[in-house]
């Protein structure tokens, strides 16, 4: 009977490990910053991947009165999530749907500022999907 206490005590704490690398890595990862680069037809694009409580990038940085399109997309699962900025006075206002399949979302920023984009998805009485840890930053800079 020790042993296999022993042997649960060792694969739990392994187990423990690994979980907390792959947080911190999933950590890492969201943490970083995204700048945008405008492609030769001047319009600034950027990948954006949804999924279990996070989006990567979740740092994204564009230049103002440059046209934007975000490519957006969640990962394979059957929980609902969608993206949205409520930011009408700078040009961003939208709540779309994520789905396997890429969307693009098309807006120029017309203010400076930081903007912050988030899953507005809520079951009953449980946390917000932002709650959870759903939302990035969209930073717009001169």
């Amino acid at each position: 009977m020790k042993h296999w206490l022993k042997l649960l005590f060792v694969a739990a704490s392994i187990g423990g490990l690994f979980v907390t690398a792959v947080s911190g890595e999933e950590q890492a990862q969201q943490e970083k910053v995204f700048r945008a680069i405008t492609d030769p037809d001047g319009v600034q694009r950027v990948d954006v991947l949804g999924g279990s409580y996070f989006f990567s990038p979740r740092h994204i940085v564009v230049k103002v009165n440059t046209p934007v399109e975000l490519k957006v997309r969640k990962e394979p699962g059957i929980v609902p999530h969608n993206i949205a900025i409520k930011a009408p006075e700078a040009g961003i206002d939208f709540d779309v749907p994520l789905e396997t399949e890429p969307k693009v979302i098309r807006f120029t920023p017309t203010k400076t500022g930081s903007y912050p984009f988030y899953c507005t998805k809520k079951l009953l009485f449980f946390e917000s999907h932002r709650e959870k840890g759903m939302e990035g930053m969209l930073e717009v800079i001169q």
